[in-house]
């Protein structure tokens, strides 16, 4: 008697599990398919089949590569076909993916970031004395701004301005009495105050309300 429900103990592991069950048997029936040309002719309209399950595969010539390529694999590299590419080699599945590369541009100042080293290139870049000097009084608020977003306490102005010399190779520099007069350095990012309490006239209601309970 046919087995009508088939158990998962008694299934064959998928190969490809992207596909699912139903294409892996198609794979399988089409290897028992007897005349070649007409088991291209099916491997052709299964590959079709196999980019309708797989929307997000792009119509070109290396995505239709994979699918051939994953074919042959569904297939255990047993499958005699004309197809528009031909078997790949059985040690496909052993290749391991490239590694992404990573920069090793070491940051000097970590709380300030890598875009702040890039501003202060730029800076040194400068001419003019007052753009100069205008780009590090920025560049000195984002300093103090990045900081104090990671750090409870203030920073002196000395200690930016420090810092800017050291990224800058003592390119970059301004009077730091300058600074500390105008307040120059001070945070692009300020604390919103908080907002006075709120009285409502619910005590007071209450008050009125308990009054008139006593004089009853």
């Amino acid at each position: 008697m046919e087995k009508i429900f088939e158990y998962n103990t008694e299934r064959k592991n998928l190969i490809l599990k992207e596909y699912g069950r139903n294409i892996q048997k198609l794979v399988h029936y089409l290897k028992t398919i007897e005349d070649k040309e007409k088991r291209s002719q099916m491997a052709a309209t299964l590959i079709e089949l196999m980019k309708q399950i797989s929307p997000s595969i792009r119509e070109n010539n290396e995505t239709n590569q994979k699918l051939w390529d994953d074919l042959y694999i569904m297939s255990g590299f047993d499958l005699e076909i004309d197809s528009p590419y031909p078997m790949p080699p059985l040690d496909i599945l052993n290749k391991k993916p490239l590694r992404l590369g990573y920069s090793t541009n070491n940051i000097r100042f970590k709380h300030y970031g890598k875009n702040l080293e890039l501003l202060i290139a730029k800076a040194m870049e400068l001419e003019d004395p007052e753009e100069r000097e205008g780009a590090v009084v920025y560049i000195g608020k984002l300093m103090k701004s990045f900081y104090s977003t990671w750090n409870k306490d203030n920073i002196e102005e000395e200690s930016i301005l420090k810092n800017i010399r050291e990224l800058s190779k003592n390119e970059l520099d301004i009077d730091i009495t300058k600074v500390k007069e105008n307040n120059l350095f001070e945070s692009l990012y300020k604390e919103r105050p908080k907002p006075p309490p709120q009285h409502t006239n619910r005590g007071r209601k209450n008050q009125r309300g308990g009054g008139s309970k006593r004089r009853r």
